[in-house]
């Protein structure tokens, strides 16, 4: 495991993201973009060590790269296990999928990819703002699911 998840210790205040990136400058540009946004992220290195730690923690943001661990985007075991897990296990996080192949938040790209959003990788400088939009977008859309489930849970 990196050295990233050995020193940052989530609290209940916090803002948890999960990063899935192979590219450097894109780990970096991540980590900048959600901290200027308040969240405190994590880097994965090995789709074993993502899915441990998303296991282990409810993070808000995930960011996975399309080529995350793999040459291929088919090879990349970190989005097919995310794509295979059920809906109530993911919907705490928006997940955001980056890479060369896809249109910033084409809806429909997005829906097949079974991710919140997608971002295209000329984009990356735009990351903060983008995080920001895709989480404000996702909390929009599940704000009456959430208000409904809260009231149940008051019953």
């Amino acid at each position: 495991m990196s050295d990233a998840f050995e020193t940052q210790f989530i609290t209940a205040a916090d803002k948890p993201a999960l990063l899935g990136l192979s590219n450097p400058e894109w780990i970096d540009a991540a980590k900048r973009a959600l901290r200027e946004l308040g969240y405190k992220s994590h880097a994965a290195a090995t789709p074993a060590e993502f899915s441990t730690r998303f296991n282990q923690v409810r993070y808000q943001v995930v960011l996975v790269e399309e080529l995350f661990a793999a040459s291929k985007p088919e090879e990349n075991l970190t989005l097919k296990w995310l794509q295979m897990m059920p809906v109530n296990l993911r919907r705490h996080a928006t997940i955001i999928l980056i890479g060369n192949s896809f249109r910033t938040f084409d809806p429909m790209q997005a829906f097949q990819q079974s991710v919140h959003a997608v971002i295209n990788s000329a984009e990356v400088p735009m990351l903060r703002q983008l995080v920001e939009k895709a989480v404000a977008e996702n909390d929009l859309f599940l704000f009456s699911f959430r208000d409904v489930q809260k009231h149940i849970a008051s019953l």
